[in-house]
């Protein structure tokens, strides 16, 4: 039996959302409120798809820090430090060497626990498994045994270029891809992938605590 020492640890990446900070891209489509609500919306329901799963160790890892002790229950809270994404992640990586980590964003609407137990499942065979984004970038990176030296060496981070980027630097590694998704960042996502069930929610969903 897996102690929890030894379970894999999934970390959620997450700016917390505030009215009127973030998301400025989507907010000039939609509104400073409706934005506000979107990110609360997508955060609680990928925490929700997270607490289905078994066998893992949850983490928050929220930025600013000192929103750190926000309410989520089953998970453990801290904050991303600083640095660019790469450094912050890099942290995360090297807290738990021995054991298979997995970090994910909370701008794809669309991830499940069905999505999280594939990404653990591939981790069984590969070094690294990814989850392509379709603008270039990635929603989840997820590592296992050997990693390399130079993890996030010269990636160029909000670029078209990071997935290709950072894959440059696993030359002799095993590494698995998920299916792609798309980040709800701007006006082409918010129309094309997220318009009418997003339109739903912001317009029923009450502000309200993220849990």
């Amino acid at each position: 039996m897996a102690t929890r020492v030894s379970l894999p640890v999934i970390v959620v990446f997450s700016r917390i959302p505030r009215l009127g900070v973030g998301k400025r891209r989507l907010a000039r489509t939609v509104g400073d409120r409706a934005a506000w609500r979107l990110s609360r919306i997508m955060l609680s329901g990928l925490l929700r798809e997270m607490r289905r799963l078994r066998g893992v160790v949850r983490h928050l890892a929220v930025t600013p820090d000192h929103h750190a002790r926000l309410a989520a229950p089953g998970f453990i809270r801290t904050g991303q430090g600083r640095g660019d994404l790469g450094a912050r992640m890099l942290r995360v990586f090297r807290r738990h060497p021995r054991r298979p980590v997995i970090i994910i964003g909370s701008d794809i609407p669309g991830i499940t626990a069905a999505d999280l137990r594939s990404a653990l499942r591939r981790l069984r065979g590969a070094q690294a498994v990814f989850g392509p984004a379709t603008d270039g970038g990635y929603w989840l990176i997820g590592l296992a045994g050997r990693r390399p030296a130079a993890l996030f060496r010269d990636v160029r981070w909000s670029s078209p270029h990071a997935l290709a980027d950072t894959l440059r630097n696993f030359p002799r590694h095993r590494v698995a891809l998920l299916r792609p998704l798309t980040d709800l960042d701007d006006a082409d996502s918010f129309g094309v992938h997220a318009r009418p069930a997003a339109s739903r929610a912001i317009r029923q969903a009450p502000a309200r605590r993220i849990s």
